[in-house]
C-alpha cells in the first residue's frame, strides 16, 4: 500500500506546475525588478510628470525647436497645396504632385490638380482583379500555405508605390480634378475598404470551395471571376462615380486667357497636357541597409494591375540617394520620395529631426537601434510617401536640410510641408523615385542584373498611405 500511495505522490509531483522553469516571473525575480526602481524624490517627480501629460511634450528637446528655418537655396517651382483627407492615397497624391508641375508650367496655369478619385476608382478595380487571380492561381494549395494565409490576411487597400500610379497612368490616363471630382467615400475610405475586403474574402472562399481539386477549363473560371467583378465594380461607382470614358475641358492661363472647350479621353489628356512624360525614364531607388547594395530587387505581388510592373528598386547607400535628390532639384524636377514619416516628427513646427525628441532621456533608458535593426524587427519602415521639393546645403556644398511637400493640407506642418534634417534622412527616408537622367551609368547598369525576388511579406514592403 505505502509503495502505491508513493507512486501516486511521485506521479503528482511530476505532474505539478514548475515553479522553477527558465524564464517564468517568481517572487524572487519581481522582488529583484520591483527593487531596481528607486522611488527617491527625482522619479516621483518623474512618474508625476510622465503620467499626467503628452509624452512628446516632455520629451521635446528645446534645443531643436526652431532650429529649421524653412528656407533652402535649391527648391522646385510647387503651387498649392493637396489634401488627401482620411484616406491612404498619399503615394497617389504624391505621384501626381510630381507631374502637375509640367501641366502648370505647360499651360500656364496658376494651379491645378488632377482628379485622383478618378485612379482611385481604378486602382481599387484592379487591386481587385488581381487579388481574385491569385485566388486561384493558388485554389489547390492548403489555407496554411504561406502565400494563402497572406491573401486572405492582406486583401486590398488604399497603400500604394511609385510603380502602383505609373501602372494605373499608363493605362488608364488621367483626368483634371474637375471632372471627376472627390467623393466623400474617396476622401474617408476606411469603410468603402472594409467593404470591399469582406466581398473579395467571400469571393475567395466561394472560388476555393467551388473549384478546388477539381478539372475545370480556365475559361470557366474566368468567367465566373468576371461576375464577380461586377460585384467590385457597382460597390466602386456607387460610391466614388462611373469614370468618364471621354470629357470637355478648357482652363484660363495666368495671362487671362480662355483656351477652346476642346474634347479629351483621359489618355489623350495626359498626353496633351505633359507631352514629353514618359515613365519608364523614372528608376525607383530605396536604401535598405539590411540588404546588399547595389543589387537590383523586385517584389513580388506589389503592384496593382495585373499586367503591370511590381516594385523593381536599386538598393543604394543614401549617400547616393541624396547625390541624385539634389541634382533633380537643382533642375526643377520634383520627386517621389517615402519614409517612416511618423518617427521624429513635430507636425507644430514641420520639423523631423533625430533629436526631436529625447525619451532616453526622460525614462533613463536606452532606446539606440541601427536602420537595418530597426528595418529587421518591423520597428521602422516606409509608411508615407510625399513629393521630395527642396535642400538647402551649407558653404562646402553639402546637403543639411530638405524638405517634402505633403498632402495633407497647409493646416499641417509648415504651411503644408515638412523639413527634414541631413540625419533624418540617413534614418528614415527610404526611397526615392528619380529621372534617370540624373543617375550615373554604373548605377544604372544595375537595372541590367536579374532582379531578386522578394515576398510581399517582407518587413520592409508595405504601402505607403
Amino acid at each position: 500500500m505505502n509503495k502505491i500511495i508513493l507512486s501516486i505522490l511521485t506521479i503528482g509531483i511530476l505532474y505539478l506546475p514548475n515553479q522553477a522553469q527558465t524564464g517564468n516571473i517568481g517572487k524572487k525575480e519581481l522582488q529583484s525588478i520591483e527593487a531596481s526602481f528607486k522611488m527617491d524624490n527625482d522619479t516621483k517627480a518623474l512618474m508625476n510628470a510622465i503620467s499626467n501629460n503628452d509624452i512628446n511634450k516632455l520629451a521635446t528637446n528645446r534645443t531643436v525647436v526652431d532650429k529649421a528655418d524653412h528656407l533652402f537655396k535649391y527648391r522646385v517651382k510647387t503651387k498649392g497645396i493637396t489634401n488627401q483627407k482620411q484616406s491612404g492615397r498619399c503615394w497617389m497624391f504624391t505621384g501626381l504632385n510630381v507631374l502637375r508641375p509640367k501641366v502648370i508650367d505647360h499651360y500656364k496655369l496658376s494651379g491645378f490638380e488632377f482628379s485622383t478619385n478618378y485612379l482611385y476608382f481604378w486602382d481599387l478595380f484592379e487591386k481587385s482583379n488581381l487579388y481574385l487571380h491569385e485566388v486561384i492561381k493558388t485554389i489547390n494549395k492548403p489555407k496554411d500555405d504561406k502565400r494563402v494565409e497572406y491573401l486572405l490576411k492582406n486583401v486590398i487597400g488604399d497603400g500604394g508605390v511609385w510603380n502602383s500610379l505609373a501602372n494605373l497612368v499608363d493605362k488608364y490616363g488621367a483626368v483634371p480634378k474637375s471632372v471627376m471630382p472627390e467623393t466623400y467615400q474617396s476622401e474617408n475610405t476606411s469603410r468603402l475598404n472594409k467593404i470591399l475586403r469582406e466581398k473579395l474574402r467571400q469571393d475567395a472562399i466561394y472560388l476555393r470551395d467551388t473549384y478546388k481539386n477539381k478539372k475545370v477549363n480556365n475559361g470557366i473560371i474566368e468567367k465566373d471571376k468576371l461576375i464577380l467583378m461586377q460585384d467590385i465594380y457597382r460597390i466602386l461607382a456607387l460610391s466614388l462615380g462611373v469614370p468618364p470614358k471621354e470629357f470637355e475641358w478648357r482652363y484660363k492661363d495666368t495671362d487671362g486667357n480662355i483656351s477652346e472647350l476642346k474634347k479629351y479621353t483621359p489618355k489623350s489628356f495626359i498626353t496633351d497636357a505633359i507631352p514629353d512624360l514618359k515613365l519608364d525614364d523614372y528608376v525607383l531607388l530605396m536604401n535598405d541597409p539590411s540588404r546588399e547594395y547595389y543589387k537590383l530587387y523586385e517584389i513580388d505581388l506589389d503592384r496593382n494591375i495585373l499586367e503591370g510592373k511590381n516594385w523593381l528598386y536599386i538598393n543604394l547607400p543614401a549617400k547616393d540617394l541624396k547625390k541624385y535628390a539634389l541634382a533633380s532639384i537643382k533642375d526643377n524636377e520634383a520627386m517621389y520620395a517615402s519614409c517612416d514619416v511618423g518617427k521624429q516628427m513635430n507636425i507644430n513646427e514641420g520639423l523631423l529631426d533625430v533629436n526631436n525628441y529625447d525619451y532616453s532621456s526622460l525614462f533613463g533608458i536606452d532606446l539606440s537601434m541601427n536602420k537595418a535593426q530597426r528595418i529587421n524587427t518591423f520597428q521602422s519602415g516606409s509608411s508615407h510617401g510625399m513629393a521630395l521639393v527642396a535642400v538647402d546645403v551649407d558653404s562646402n556644398n553639402k546637403t543639411t536640410f530638405w524638405q517634402f511637400e505633403n498632402s495633407w493640407s497647409a493646416n499641417k506642418g509648415h504651411n503644408g510641408y515638412l523639413t527634414f534634417t541631413d540625419e533624418w534622412f540617413n534614418e528614415y527616408m527610404f526611397r526615392i523615385v528619380v529621372l534617370k537622367k540624373f543617375v550615373d551609368e554604373k548605377t544604372l547598369k544595375i537595372l541590367n542584373q536579374a532582379p531578386i525576388l522578394l515576398p510581399p511579406w517582407d518587413p520592409m514592403f508595405k504601402m505607403d498611405k
